[in-house]
């Protein structure tokens, strides 16, 4: 500020408004009485367009008031000036310090059009009525944390921090000569310099005594869970009062000496509390301190020395001590479903004693445990095993918080803050989602669990926990699946929430239907509520059909990107297989629906590394039905089948292959679906000599292929057409292996029965039985020749006819290579001989 003489009014005359700087001091005139802020302390707003960047001159002082030994402040009142005259003039060099008269530019503050004064402080004695507003009526129970918002306890704590500013705003006037100068804090006068230099170091103290939050009030359980000490709680409260009523703002800015500044500073909330600069109590507002590590209190203003700095309250804390439950909205996006949300607080998926495990896991030690998900849901046990231990989940959408990596340093810190405000613990994942360069992951979770440090956080994925990724080595729990009865359990609790009312016997016949499905809770809930929302539709009780639509429906679309869906639309009676091959099929289809209970349960692959996949080769020419055959086990199960594109797989560059193949296994992993290898001999062949570099890496595909497959933890199907091209060693990791063979006649005849179709209208010389005798052809060519006449028909406009039958046969027999002899085609050989 510049030191210099302030211009006063008469004695009689209200304060001036403030007069622009001109080029010519005498062109300054006094205030119309008249205007309408005379009779208020708000200074006028100057206009700018009249503003001359000149300095204002200071008016001549009075020699004997300047002189240091006898500070005469009666020499500067009003009666001391002519009343005619308030334009200032030079004043005498020899008995001002040239440096502190050096005036600066005017403060952009200054000249806003409605400049900031504070109240009348008159109104300020101790006779008013109190500032702080009284505490709202209570609000229903369960309103917030506590059940009424706010406490009353914070507003006699507010009346507390009210006293201290009317007694610091006492001694502020106490001191000052002329207290209800409106151009207070605008400038400084000599007089004031002087009177700062004899001021004590580190100013007045008020030393009030410090007060510990009662157990059971908002304060008491933010000291609690924040680890405040009762000097951290007053600082709060003075930081808290300008949110909480707005008439503080102007008295900080009073009691700051500048009126732009309408919070507390260090130094002021410091003296507010009863301590100086200088004290020990600074040091609670550092940013290692409980307050500013919390994330309960903001400094601003980094640029100005640390006494001069604003002490802020984040809104969401304000919001807290208010009673709102909402979470802070910087997290909303990345807040993922909590299972628990919608009243299922005891998840029928685990048992009592895994949850009691996990729980008292969270409450031990670092607080951090990591659940490796082996076909369970380790996100339901988390959230289950917060609620037992009394704290609502936190759930984090690992997905999203990859998305904002460069958020990721505020986001972990609000997440800390919410948790401890709402007394929550933190559920994370899956830590698959996060970035796939491990590095990158490394330093997220290194950031993540450093900020939650010291709170209940569950993480979960289908992995183990690396080392490197957080300072401090968590508990791992192994999350199995839930047992048969246990998911019949699942499905009436969901089915019942959704408002499905069906007896146990049919639930008992729904959960079978979707019993190979891996669901976690929230698609469980999120199937049945889709299930019973198509039944109530249809008219009619939930359906094994409508249970396994909605089911299909939480698949991700990762692996549509990689893979053709085929949606299933046969079944088991438009099979025409040999009994053996059938039962090959059925028990693949049981395999898939029990891996969980033989490989998972009772322990019947043991050894590290090896997944609960379920892996089949069908062999056999082409045509015989393997693909269908996928599709039927794929709609038993209720599944989606995925047909992997060779055309993203192979790829030129070493390496890609492997890199391309991994996704495709990591995606079918994560859903419930069927993943078919059509052609697999291309990819799963066997190894050879090395005799040049592109043997080695074809035998290193090879090597990598059988290792995931090890490991695979979902459903594949591989098809081949030359079995004998397969590597050996894929033949040991196979679960089934169904041999399809060519039909004989009587299956051939089934199959014309079921590609011709009821609905084709059919002429009275139609013979499939002699089709079936006499042309020895492949179910897939079959359904080819059928086609060919059904157009055949549908161009003639009449029923089938045998002659366009056994046309499409030849037509066939010419795309296979095969001749048109006389010994199958028999009466109709001449026919089909000019087609």
């Amino acid at each position: 500020m510049t030191a210099t003489t302030r211009p006063t009014a008469p004695p009689d005359t209200p304060p001036p408004a403030p007069t622009p700087p001109q080029a010519t001091p005498q062109d300054a005139t006094p205030p119309d009485p008249g205007y309408p802020g005379a009779a208020s302390l708000e200074p006028a707003s100057p206009d700018r367009a009249s503003l001359d960047p000149a300095p204002l001159t200071p008016a001549p002082p009075d020699p004997a008031s300047l002189d240091p030994a006898s500070p005469d402040r009666a020499s500067l009142e009003p009666a001391s000036l002519e009343p005619a005259s308030l334009t200032p003039a030079p004043p005498d060099p020899a008995s001002l310090d040239p440096a502190s008269l050096e005036p600066a530019p005017p403060d952009r503050a200054s000249l806003d059009p409605a400049p900031l004064t504070p109240a009348p402080l008159d109104a300020l004695s101790p006779d008013p009525a109190p500032l702080t507003p009284a505490p709202p009526d209570p609000a229903p129970p369960g309103t917030g944390r506590h059940g009424e918002r706010p406490d009353a306890y914070l507003w006699r704590r507010l009346r507390l921090v009210e006293e201290r500013v009317r007694r610091a705003v006492a001694d502020r006037r106490a001191g000052d000569p002329d207290p209800d100068d409106p151009y207070r804090g605008q400038y400084l006068t000599p007089d004031a310099a002087d009177r700062l230099l004899a001021a004590p170091a580190g100013g007045g103290a008020l030393a009030p005594q410090a007060e510990e939050p009662p157990p059971g009030t908002v304060l008491g359980d933010l000291a609690r869970d924040f680890g405040l000490a009762p000097l951290d709680v007053e600082l709060l409260l003075v930081a808290l009062a300008p949110d909480l009523d707005a008439r503080f703002e102007r008295l900080y800015g009073y009691l700051n000496d500048d009126l732009t500044r309408r919070r507390p500073t260090v130094g002021l909330a410091l003296e507010l509390c009863g301590h100086t600069g200088t004290s020990g109590g600074r040091f609670r507002l550092a940013p290692g301190a409980p307050l500013l590590a919390g994330g309960l209190l903001v400094v601003a203003d980094p640029e100005r020395p640390p006494l001069s700095r604003v002490v802020a309250v984040p809104d969401r804390v304000t919001a807290h001590l208010l009673g709102d439950p909402a979470p802070d909205a910087r997290l909303v996006p990345v807040l993922g479903e909590d299972a628990g949300a919608a009243g299922d607080t005891a998840d029928p998926a685990h048992d009592a004693a895994q949850v009691a495990r996990a729980a008292a896991a969270a409450d031990s030690g670092t607080g951090h445990v990591h659940l490796r998900a082996r076909g369970g849901a380790p996100e339901s046990l988390a959230g289950a095993a917060l609620r037992a231990s009394g704290r609502r989940p936190l759930v984090l959408d690992a997905a999203a918080l990859a998305r904002r990596a460069a958020e990721l340093p505020a986001l972990a810190a609000a997440a800390a803050r919410e948790a401890r405000l709402t007394g929550a613990g933190l559920v994370l994942g899956p830590l698959e989602a996060l970035p796939d360069n491990p590095a990158d992951r490394a330093h997220a979770l290194r950031v993540l669990t450093g900020a939650l440090s010291g709170l209940p956080l569950f993480t979960f994925g289908a992995d183990g926990w690396d080392p490197g990724w957080a300072a401090r080595t968590p508990v791992v729990l192994t999350v199995t699946g839930a047992p048969a009865e246990r998911q019949a359990v699942r499905w009436r609790y969901a089915l019942a929430a959704a408002g499905a009312a069906a007896p146990a016997a049919d639930v008992e016949a729904l959960a079978r239907s979707v019993a190979a499905h891996r669901l976690d809770s929230g698609q469980l809930r999120r199937a049945a509520e889709a299930a019973v929302r198509t039944a109530t539709l249809a008219g009619r009780p939930v359906a094994p059909g409508d249970l396994r639509a909605a089911v299909r429906a939480q698949n991700s679309a990762g692996l549509a990107r990689l893979a053709r869906r085929v949606e299933p639309a046969v079944g088991w009676d438009d099979l025409v297989l040999p009994p053996r091959t059938r039962r090959g099929l059925r028990e693949l289809a049981v395999r898939a629906r029990h891996r969980d209970r033989v490989l998972g349960q009772w322990g019947m692959r043991p050894g590290g590394g090896r997944g609960r996949g379920v892996i089949a080769l069908f062999a056999g020419e082409s045509g015989t039905g393997k693909t269908m055959s996928a599709e039927v086990v794929a709609a038993d199960l209720g599944m989606d089948l995925y047909v992997v594109d060779l055309s993203t797989v192979v790829d030129k560059y070493i390496g890609e292959t492997e890199k391309n193949l991994e996704r495709i296994f990591t995606e079918a992993s994560a859903v419930n679906a069927v993943l078919l290898f059509d052609e697999a001999d291309a990819i799963f062949g066997k190894r050879s000599e090395v005799k040049d570099s592109r043997d080695k890496h074809a035998n290193i595909e090879s090597a990598y292929l059988l290792q995931r497959m090890e490991s695979f933890d979902g459903i594949a199907v591989l098809t081949t057409n030359l079995r004998a091209n397969l590597d050996e060693a894929f033949t040991r990791r196979l679960d089934v292996v169904a041999d399809f063979p060519v039909p004989d006649a009587a299956q051939r005849l089934a199959l014309w029965e079921r590609c011709v179709g009821a609905r084709l209208p059919r002429a009275d010389d139609l013979d499939l039985a002699f089709c079936a005798d006499r042309f020895e052809l492949a179910g897939g060519s079959i359904r080819s020749c059928a086609v060919t006449a059904a157009y055949l028909a549908a161009e003639s406009a009449a029923p089938l006819t045998m002659a366009q039958l056994v046309s499409a046969v030849a037509q066939e027999y010419r795309k296979l290579g095969r001749l048109v002899l006389e010994s199958e085609f028999g009466p109709w050989l001449a026919q089909v001989t000019g087609v």
